[in-house]
């Protein structure tokens, strides 16, 4: 496994750790509807929110924003996965959209959440 795709996982785990430690229920990582992907989805008990989550991993906290990342496309894409997975587990609950940078090594990542990052754009009926 190239070195990148390591971190990558490694990241995931830790922020799979993070969330647990919160109180959150990691229903599914990695899902995939087609050639959209969800890193996390996750359900929060106290509030019955389903949690889209974006993870971002960095070996260090460069002069790049890992948040830059998230563009127009992302989101839209991460949306339509979003529909997909709660078309097809048939949920009805608020959805909301987070992401979390890992910054550094395992297992001493720097975990940076920013809950309800971004809104899915309204899309206009014609």
């Amino acid at each position: 496994m190239a070195q990148h795709n390591k971190l990558g996982k490694e990241g995931e785990q830790a922020a799979r750790d993070f969330l647990i430690s919160k109180g959150f229920t990691v229903r599914e990582t990695n899902w995939r509807m087609g050639h959209f992907e969800i890193d996390i989805v996750a359900h929060d008990p106290k509030t019955n929110r389903l949690h889209i989550i974006e993870v971002k991993t960095r070996s260090s906290d460069t002069r790049y924003d890992p948040l830059q990342s998230i563009t127009a496309k992302k989101i839209n894409n991460l949306v339509n996965a979003t529909n997909g997975y709660i078309g097809f587990y048939r949920l009805a609950m608020a959805v909301q959209y987070d992401v979390m940078v890992m910054i550094g090594q395992a297992p001493n990542f720097e975990i940076r959440y920013y809950p309800n990052a971004f809104q899915p754009r309204l899309r206009s009926i014609r």
